[in-house]
This record gives C-alpha cells, structure tokens and sequence, in this order.
C-alpha cells in the first residue's frame, strides 16, 4: 500500500480556493466601497467606455449612414455595453467572470461589421452579429477542453498586443494627429502632457483617494485647459446645447439577415474576442490574487459566455459587438480599486445614458489629447500584466519563438499596414488588426511547437556520482518544453538532489536510481524506482532521543526535511523494489 503524506501548511486558501488580496488594492474583487466612493470610481470607468463609441461611429462614417442611424447604433450599442458589463460581473452561475471587466471595445468587430453594412446593410452587420455571439458562446463552453492550447503564453500574447493594438490610436490622439491634420498640433501635446503628468502624479504620489480617482482628477483637468486652448469647437457646444434631455434610440436600422458570404470574417472576430476575453479575465485573476499560479477556466468560461450572451443581446436590440474593454482593467489595477460592485454601477450608468442624449453627448465630445493621454496611461499597465503573464513560466527556444514571432507579425501590421493591402478579402480580418494577426500566429505556431513534445521523460542517475547539474538541467531543459512554472521546477528538483544525498549518506542503495518525471497542466510528478532500503517521510520530526538512539531515526529526519519541497509523497516497497513519489501542484 501507499504511505500517502500531505503538507498542509500554508494551504487553506488554495484548498478553498480563496484568492489572497495583494496589497497594492485598495478595493479587492470581493469588497464593497462607500457609495460615493464607488460612484466616482464608475465614473471614471465610463469615460473609457464611452471613448469605445468611436467603433459604432465609424462603421456608420464607413458606410455614409443617415445621423439618426448613427445615434441608435450608438445608444443601443451603450445599452448592449452596459448590461455585459454587469453580466460579466456576475459571480454566481454560468454567466459571469466574477470580475471588474466592462465590456467597451470592439476592435476585433469593426472589419467584419463594415464589411457586413456595406455588403448587406444594418440588418446583415445585426444578424451576424448573434452568429458570432452564438459561435463565442459554444468555444466557452469547451475551454477546460481546451485548455492546453491556452497556455499561459499564448494569454500573455493576447493581453499584450490588446495594449499594443491601442498604441497608434492614443499616440495619434495625443499628439493631436489625424487623417484630415496629419502634422502634430501644439495645443494639443501641451493639454495631453498636462493630463497625462496629473494621472501619473497622483497615481503614483497620491495619498488617499486621490490615488483612486487619479483619472478623473487628469480627465477633468485636460476639459479644463483643453478649454483654455480652444480645442472644444462651436460645434461640440452644438451638439451639446441641441441633445435632448430625454429620448429612446432610434431603431428604424434594426432588422436582420444572414449571408455565407461575410461568416468567416464574424468567425475570426468571435474567436480573437473569446481570446481577448481569455487575455483580460486571466489578467483579473492575476491582479486580484497576490499568489496567482495559472488561469482558472471555470472564470475564464464565464466570462466568455458573459460576452457572448451580450453580443447575442446587441446584434438582437441593433447595437454593435463589444468585447472585454482593456484599458478598463489598466485603470482598475492603476487605482488600485477592483470591487466588482464598481461595474454594477458603471454598466447601470451607461445603459442610462443612452436615453439620456446630452449627458452621452458631455463623454462624447473629450478633447482628443485627453482621451489620448488616457489610452496612453491605461495601456501601461496592460503591456506590463502581459510580458508578466508569458513570463511567469519558464521559457525555452520555441517559447521564444512562439512569443517573439506573434509579436512581430502582430505589430507589422500597425507599423507596415500598406503590406497586407493585397491580401484576400476573405482573409482581411485576419490582417486588418494587429491584435488578430497575432491570436491566430500564436495559435498555431503553439499547436505546432508541442508536435513532439514528450509528457513524461526519464532520467537515470548513480549514487556517489556527481549528480547535481544533471539534475538541474535536465529539469530546467523539461521544464522549458512543459512551460512549467520555474519555482515548482526548482522545488522538483531540490527534492531530487536531496533525496540522491540522502541515497549516498543513508547508503540506501548502491544501484541506479531512475527517475520518471511527469508533467501536465494542473501538476508535476517525479517517480523513483531503485531496488534497495526504503526512504521514510514522517509526518513528525524525529526527537533528540530517537536521534541518538535509533540508527534510522537520520533516514526519518531526511525524509521529514524532504517534505518541505513536495506537496505530497507516496512511498512503498516490495521485496526491495522501492517506489516514491513527489507531487508537485502547478
């Protein structure tokens, strides 16, 4: 039989599957702020949110669409917006990532969505639209299956080229620089220096709430001097003057139709958002969990159905598609405020904002260096989770591979676009996004790099050799392949190098020794066979008198030691054929 040894020590909150709240949160996941407090910090996620109204604008612009379609598309893709928000937020039941993740971009849509007006009208662009959410919601449905082509590089990818992809749009933005001013305007650097320099100042030397309404208090700032500069124009005042106080969407674009012709577009734009929605939701966990090990898919599917149940609901009411905003969640791990109850408020404000026209309006019209010094700002902390993300495992040659090659090809496309003009229609949503030309790279290039990649490797070793090194490359070689992390490699091998000293001091035996080590996702096994005196693990130290009394109480005292490195042992032995095992959780 199995003598099975478990170490419990400093475990409870992974056995009950409680995160650790780090301690640069003000507000945990779990939290409940103040009602004004929460408020403000709703606020300030909305003003990001409404900088994604851009998205509807432009396939309207696209398609020289009437503004009255223009200000339904809007309003009910706010509407749309706001109920994921709070869908996504959800922490009982299927639907829900228990997490601060507002729904607010629409990156991987746009190509597809134009394409679809353009070919089909409003009713095509609506009709694929919940094509799309159904397709997301079946691939959520099948992530623990999946699991393995969702490692912790390919998230990382993801959540990095999601900040990368926002890059020429805050910079464009912050500069003042555009299609119709294509020069750089001074104002306009000046007002987004000032607002970006206020955000960093009291994010960083803040005290207080000033720490946590740090973008508010830039945001409100840039208004103020973009004023003073001239950058609200007569026709912003217009607008805002000419809204109407109260007033339900326009509708009359909502219909819808379904065509072959344009599936494979809303195909891809369905998978990058499940796995922009997989780089954002395993960012949550990592922020909002101080001893964060690996993705939790049970969230992670939650959080994809969450987004596919509200892009089914937009393409139905005749709003756009929207995916997991992340600038957003920058902005929650820059104010250090993640409370979930933040996104009931925030996705309550914004489904009533879209029958409230002039308080829309106010969001709309932010002076481009403000919005661009906030992009800029929320997108910091994106790329850092996402390099923390590809890099808390240990990494080999075809990891960085797989890493480097997605990121270049990802980001050719921002820095070379006139070199994918040419390529097929079909596959333009592929290449009109850097964000999605890297998903898929990655993707495939990690289904091809595990070609050959063995689970379980052995090693044989020597008593009285020296045996050290070889031990320690042969896990860190493994354990590059694996991907595993590298404390629990080097806590494997530190067991392994104790137990062959302790196989030489003990004199347990004097033939090899071969060890068997396993690998999958969840854990990390080292099996050890040699014919010879069986190791003990006692769950006690051994006294001071059993030390000077009993010639094996040294063997139980090593085994004891060696307790500390697994997280559980199993040891047997028949006839002198010993068996031991490490278990190592990953």
């Amino acid at each position: 039989m199995w003598n099975k040894l478990e170490k419990t020590k400093g475990e409870s909150h992974l056995a009950n599957n409680v995160p650790i709240k780090p301690v640069n949160l003000v507000y945990g996941v779990d939290d409940r702020p103040p009602v004004f407090i929460t408020l403000i910090l709703a606020l300030q996620h909305l003003m990001l949110m409404s900088a994604s109204l851009i998205f509807p604008v432009l396939v309207v612009k696209a398609t020289n669409g009437s503004p009255e379609e223009m200000q339904g598309l809007v309003s009910l893709s706010m509407i749309a917006g706001g109920v994921g928000t709070i869908l996504q937020a959800l922490k009982k039941g299927p639907v829900g990532s228990g997490y601060l993740a507002p729904e607010g971009g629409s990156e991987p849509f746009l190509p597809a969505a134009i394409l679809a007006v353009k070919t089909g009208g409003y009713p095509l662009m609506l009709g694929m639209t919940i094509i799309a959410g159904l397709f997301e919601a079946l691939l959520s449905r099948m992530m623990h299956r999946l699991r393995t082509v969702f490692p912790p590089e390919v998230a990382g990818v993801v959540v990095f080229m999601v900040g990368a992809a926002i890059i020429p749009v805050g910079v464009n933005l912050f500069f003042g620089v555009d299609t119709a001013s294509p020069a750089m305007d001074p104002a306009s650097l000046i007002v987004a220096v000032i607002t970006f320099a206020v955000m960093v100042g009291t994010s960083i030397w803040g005290k207080g709430n000033l720490r946590q309404y740090c973008l508010l208090i830039g945001i409100i700032i840039g208004y103020f001097f973009s004023y003073l500069f001239g950058l609200f124009t007569p026709a912003d005042f217009a607008r805002l003057s000419s809204a109407a106080m109260i007033a339900f969407p326009y509708m009359g674009h909502v219909g819808w139709s379904f065509d072959m012709a344009v599936l494979f577009p809303f195909l891809i734009a369905g998978l990058c958002s499940a796995l922009k929605c997989v780089g954002d939701v395993t960012t949550c966990q990592k922020i909002n969990d101080a001893e964060w090990k690996r993705p939790d898919m049970n969230t992670i599917s939650g959080g994809m159905l969450a987004e596919a149940t509200k892009t089914v609901f937009g393409g139905l009411i005749g709003g756009m598609a929207h995916t997991t905003c992340s600038a957003n969640i920058g902005l929650a791990l820059a104010t250090g405020a993640t409370s979930r109850v933040i996104a009931y408020f925030a996705g309550g404000i914004f489904i009533l904002m879209a029958f409230l026209p002039k308080l829309s309006v106010v969001f709309s019209i932010m002076p481009k260096p403000v919005m661009g010094a906030t992009v800029i700002f929320c997108v910091t902390f994106m790329l850092l989770s996402g390099i923390q993300i590809f890099t808390s495992r240990m990494i080999d040659t075809r990891k960085t591979i797989l890493i480097g090659s997605a990121l270049i090809f990802g980001m050719s496309v921002d820095m070379l676009p006139v070199l994918y003009g040419s390529v097929h229609p079909i596959l333009q949503p592929v290449v009109n996004s850097s964000l999605t030309l890297a998903t898929v790279t990655v993707l495939i290039l990690n289904l091809i790099f595990r070609l050959g990649i063995a689970r379980k490797e052995k090693l044989e070793v020597l008593p009285g050799e020296s045996n050290y090194k070889k031990i320690i490359d042969f896990m860190e070689r493994q354990g590059g392949l694996w991907g595993a992390r590298r404390e629990v490699v080097y806590r494997a091998a530190s067991a392994m190098n104790e137990f062959m000293e302790s196989v030489v001091t003990l004199e347990l035996t004097a033939e090899k020794v071969v060890m068997e080590v396993s690998f999958d996702e969840f854990n990390l096994d080292v099996n050890i066979h040699y014919q010879g005196e069986l190791m003990e693990f006692p769950t006690a130290r051994p006294t001071e008198e059993e030390l000077l009394h009993d010639e094996k109480a040294f063997i139980k005292l090593s085994g004891f030691l060696m307790r500390n490195y697994a997280d559980r042992i199993k040891a047997d032995s028949n006839k002198g054929a010993c068996y031991i095992q490490f278990h190592f959780d990953h």
